[in-house]
């Protein structure tokens, strides 16, 4: 299963983190997620459209920084 770190920003908090989260466990594909606002970065495994990723976190209200491979 593969592991992405996907850079936000905007989270300022643990109840944004978990809002992330939560936007980003509702994604097709995607197994898991975990937000950290303090490193501004979520994890999630699973496989997704980056389009898709991005449109959720977007939505959410954050903004999307890009995704690397863990």
């Amino acid at each position: 299963m593969a592991k992405k770190i996907i850079k936000i920003e905007g989270m300022t908090c643990p109840h944004c983190s978990r809002h992330v989260a939560e936007a980003l466990k509702k994604v097709s594909g995607i197994k898991s997620a975990k937000a950290d606002h303090q490193k501004g970065e979520a994890v999630i495994k699973g496989e997704a459209d980056e389009a898709k990723i991005k449109g959720a976190i977007d939505e959410a209200g954050y903004t999307y920084k890009g995704m690397s491979d863990a």
